[in-house]
């Protein structure tokens, strides 16, 4: 399996609010992309910007701006994850995503925006229509317009990238945006071929997960204080990593 000749890419798992460890991991990879005189490199970025870690706001400001000083020709995609689904979701007017998200620590999200919940554990009509209506006076117009334009999928030669995964058994042009945002058991479980080596995040796991179809890179960032990035050039693959101060010892949270 192969990225296209000439190319470099950097791949970035989710990232949670962890606006610390974006830093450092970016430096590192604008430090790889010197090194390796690439005639082009490509940053993709599998989503899950939002909630959780210290700064949510700061990433998305990182994410839109950050251009790596190199000399070749430089491709950002930032891809949706499934908190930015719900967030999406959720200032469309879907209450029932705001329950969903706030379950799985949406609220941080909106703290770094200055919206701060009366009532944390609230979830009747009426709160969340207030919070929904505050979330969407704070949020940046640039913010939000970036949460509109992220992409469900990448390709790269022999490289398929997604927030989640694919359904197994699916041609990758027919998969549905829902299940590459959200899948989760059935692909992992999976040992089919997909058309491509899936590069994905979504399912946290202590070291990057390297199997025949796919590679999952999300390490828990925002509790482990490892964020993940996966380097491919033509048929090498290497990873870097930023680490920082771990939040929560065990029992991270899959959402």
């Amino acid at each position: 399996m192969r990225a296209p000749e000439g190319t470099v890419v950097y791949a970035v798992g989710d990232i949670h609010g962890r606006h610390d460890l974006l830093s450092r991991l970016l430096q590192g990879i604008e430090q790889d992309c010197m090194q390796r005189l690439c005639a082009r490199a490509v940053v993709v970025y599998l989503g899950d910007y939002l909630s959780r870690g210290e700064d949510s706001r700061a990433v998305i400001d990182k994410v839109m701006t950050w251009r790596p000083q190199t000399a070749g020709v430089i491709q950002i995609v930032a891809l949706k994850g499934n908190h930015e689904d719900l967030a999406l979701r959720y200032l469309q007017g879907e209450m029932e995503a705001g329950r969903h998200w706030f379950d799985y620590q949406g609220l941080s999200a909106l703290a770094h925006y200055g919206v701060v919940a009366p009532n944390p554990q609230a979830r009747d009509e009426a709160s969340l229509l207030s919070l929904r209506d505050l979330f969407a006076q704070s949020l940046p117009p640039p913010h939000l317009a970036f949460l509109q334009s992220l992409s469900v999928s990448h390709d790269e030669q022999d490289y398929h990238f997604v927030h989640a995964g694919v359904r197994p058994g699916v041609a990758l042009s027919e998969q549905s945006a829902h299940d590459q945002i959200w899948i989760r058991r059935s692909f992992l479980e999976s040992e089919v071929e997909h058309g491509a080596i899936v590069v994905h995040g979504h399912s946290i796991a202590a070291l990057p997960q390297v199997r025949c179809n796919r590679i999952g890179i999300d390490t828990g960032a925002y509790a482990s204080g490892v964020l993940t990035c996966l380097v491919l050039d033509g048929s090498e693959r290497a990873f870097l990593q930023a680490v920082g101060e771990a939040r929560v010892a065990a029992n991270v949270d899959q959402g």
